[in-house]
């Protein structure tokens, strides 16, 4: 009777050992699937939206610009939706006043355009400031931020206050005072006719004037060699325009996502677009 009475205990026991085995292995699962979620849930609250970004830009400047931003770096930032860029050609972009005026092949008037088309982006090469344009900027790109890198058309209000984190120009110049008296559409070669030994590119804002916009940053100098011309200068300055403007947009979009005020304002708004 006494062993019988033992024998039943003991089973007793172990099934109370493996039901509670049981019950902590279906408690750390449980508690397990509530953590993948939370970080899941956690991942989308903090999950970034890219910020849309239009390229104003030509020759080798615009090119460099451009392939900045589809590097693998900035294409997890930002997405971009459209180029405009400079139909030499045309009267409208002053190609007798610019870097157009000088000798040149059709690849480099083409090479902005080719490499956006290749990317599946969307390129503009007409005028700027008309109701077209601002429908496709309005209801096709809505862009957050715009770049602008030798490009042959005058931006007015209409344009550069449209997008929220800012609409920005990069101009060769150099660094002693901003406003530069290096404005207009040629500055390189005022800067060789004055025998500058040195360049920077200048990152500003767009406002309704020729370059005068407030000043983001400026690049490190660069050295102009003997005997350059001013496509030699176009060549030489253009990586350090793109590394600028990637380095400077990173800061501004890093900041449109940590400042309380600009997050209110100016943050991208993924939601309201299609």
């Amino acid at each position: 009777m006494t062993h019988t009475v033992a024998a039943e205990q003991a089973k007793c026991s172990t099934r109370i050992r493996s039901l509670v085995r049981d019950l902590r292995l279906q408690q750390d699962k449980q508690q397990s699937q509530n953590m993948n979620r939370d970080h899941t849930h956690f991942e989308i609250r903090h999950a970034r939206p890219k910020v849309r970004v239009a390229v104003f830009g030509s020759f080798y400047r615009g090119f460099h610009v451009l392939s900045k931003f589809l590097e693998e770096q900035l294409r997890q930032k930002v997405e971009v939706v459209g180029v405009a860029t400079d139909d030499a050609s045309q009267a409208f972009v002053s190609p007798g006043k610019r870097v157009w005026q000088y000798p040149h092949t059709l690849d480099e008037r083409e090479m902005v355009q080719k490499l956006a088309r290749s990317h599946g982006i969307d390129v503009y090469t007409g005028r700027v400031k008309t109701p077209e344009f601002y429908e496709r900027m309005d209801q096709v790109w809505k862009p957050d931020l715009c770049i602008m890198a030798t490009f042959g058309q005058k931006i007015n209000a209409t344009l550069h206050q449209k997008p929220p984190l800012g609409f920005f120009n990069l101009h060769p110049c150099i660094d002693d005072h901003w406003p530069s008296k290096y404005v207009g559409g040629n500055p390189f070669q005022a800067l060789l006719d004055e025998g500058k030994t040195y360049s920077v590119i200048a990152m500003h804002h767009v406002d309704d004037g020729f370059d005068t916009g407030e000043l983001v940053a400026y690049s490190e100098r660069i050295a102009i060699p003997p005997n350059a011309g001013v496509v030699d200068l176009h060549k030489l300055t253009s990586p350090f325009a793109a590394r600028l403007a990637a380095s400077e947009i990173e800061k501004i979009i890093d900041k449109s996502f940590t400042s309380p005020h600009t997050r209110a304002s100016n943050q991208p708004q993924a939601a309201d677009r299609p």
